[in-house]
């Protein structure tokens, strides 16, 4: 499961959905919620931070504003999208969200399970660079106080 954060959309996917997206608002001075879905799945599936935010955007106001058939699609991809830019908090609200909707839906369920262990793998790397850095600080000024005293 842990491939659904980690998967990258093709670079083809992306400009071919951005360029049915755009071409609808020029043109009908809107994008459907069809274009306007399948542009922000693929901007949240990019290797690039700002894609996957205007991504997450794209999805909130569908959400928001559009169809409600579709909610729960929207949900979902929330939820990875920010599990991506690792606002973990905020993706476990989305599926949590999906789960009130949808109880025994499985991918939300696993989605959870993935973003669950990233938080705690991510925390652990988190304390680990907090605690080198401590000590470094420490060596630091050790090497400076024993440079002091040789004076």
């Amino acid at each position: 499961m842990d491939y659904l954060l980690e998967e990258t959309v093709p670079m083809a996917d992306l400009k071919k959905f951005e360029s049915k997206y755009n071409d609808e608002i020029q043109t009908q001075g809107r994008a459907s919620s069809t274009a306007q879905f399948e542009y922000a799945w693929c901007l949240v599936r990019s290797k690039y931070s700002a894609d996957i935010r205007k991504g997450i955007l794209l999805l909130e106001d569908l959400f928001k504003n559009r169809d409600e058939s579709a909610k729960q699609d929207y949900l979902y991809y929330l939820a990875i999208g920010n599990a991506r830019i690792k606002e973990y908090q905020t993706s476990l609200k989305y599926i949590r969200a999906l789960l009130q909707i949808q109880p025994g839906n499985r991918q939300a369920t696993d989605l959870e399970g993935v973003v669950k262990k990233k938080m705690e793998r991510d925390g652990l790397v988190g304390m680990a660079v907090v605690g080198g850095a401590t000590l470094a600080f420490g060596a630091l000024v050790g090497v400076g106080i024993a440079l002091a005293k040789s004076k």
